[in-house]
């Protein structure tokens, strides 16, 4: 059996992406130490190498984790020949993961310098479309598992989620502001997990898109007013829990009423039954693959 850390050295997964494909889409199920610390088999950790090299070849998590899941996969076979080709890659992922170890243990220690320099490390990496999956937006997931293991207090948790936001309203604000915003962007009644739907907005404007972002907690008529005055082609509602996908079924039904012509939600909570339920298009689950989606919709209505 092997430590979550143990894991990811074994299988090029970093540790936050373990446990986002974990929490997500239930791809494994480790066995737990009497104090609650993850432990994983041979067998898990040829199921993550499987995810990593499909994901590699361009496959989404939820696609892959379903075909897994389906046994449409030879998960030993690929998994033994993505252990061999791991390579280079398998360096950056290391790379990834150990920034991120950075900037939660920052966060744990109540360290606001390290904390910082830890995230500027992660924006200097590369352009905001090569860094957000891959290492802004797991970063934000490992402080939440850090919360929840009991390393990382309540406060620890919302400064150091709190600092991410401002870099990303940073990028959201520098990006080109059309002259017409037909996207906007937001978190139903209740939600406050925004940082998946801001960073969308952000990606979303860097695309030339007009958008205006809403915010967190937005009352369904607030919805209506933004998309009326704004004649929206398109809103896009972030969801990480199920509760906050609930909350979204009045927003969804007020902005059909209205008109809007094109309804999406994205984020964890939106569930493929979710998104049937509601009648909505599904976002997928890598920001700027969402983002580019919304964008070629929104130039084809034009």
């Amino acid at each position: 059996m092997y430590t979550i850390k143990e894991a990811s050295a074994r299988t090029g997964v970093g540790v936050p992406l373990i446990r986002a494909w974990e929490r997500r889409y239930g791809v494994v199920e480790p066995a737990r130490t009497p104090a609650g610390y993850r432990l994983y088999d041979d067998s898990a950790l040829r199921t993550l190498l499987a995810m990593r090299s499909l994901v590699d070849s361009g496959w989404t998590p939820s696609e892959a984790a379903r075909a897994i899941g389906a046994g449409e996969i030879d998960v030993a076979q690929l998994a033994s020949q993505s252990d061999i080709t791991a390579g280079a890659g398998s360096s950056v992922r290391d790379h990834r993961a150990r920034t991120i170890d950075r900037f939660v243990t920052a966060a744990e220690t109540a360290s606001t310098i390290e904390t910082e320099a830890a995230l500027d490390e992660m924006l200097a990496a590369g352009s905001y479309e090569a860094v957000i999956d891959d290492l802004i937006l797991p970063a934000a997931a490992a402080l939440g598992d850090a919360w929840s293991e009991g390393r990382l207090s309540v406060a620890g948790e919302h400064a150091a989620s709190a600092a991410i936001a401002r870099r990303l309203a940073a990028v959201y604000q520098a990006a080109s502001i059309p002259r017409s915003a037909t996207v906007v962007v937001g978190l139903a009644p209740g939600a406050r997990h925004e940082l998946g739907a801001l960073s969308f907005a952000a990606a979303l404007r860097r695309t030339g898109t007009g958008v205006i972002y809403l915010g967190q907690d937005v009352t369904v008529e607030g919805w209506v007013d933004a998309a009326a005055r704004t004649r929206a082609r398109a809103a896009v509602i972030g969801a990480v829990t199920p509760a906050e996908a609930d909350a979204a079924g009045p927003v969804v039904d007020a902005l059909r009423a209205a008109g809007v012509p094109l309804i999406a939600i994205g984020g964890a909570g939106a569930t493929d039954d979710v998104t049937r339920r509601l009648g909505v298009v599904r976002l997928p689950d890598r920001v700027v693959d969402a983002a580019g989606a919304i964008a070629r919709d929104v130039r084809r209505r034009r």
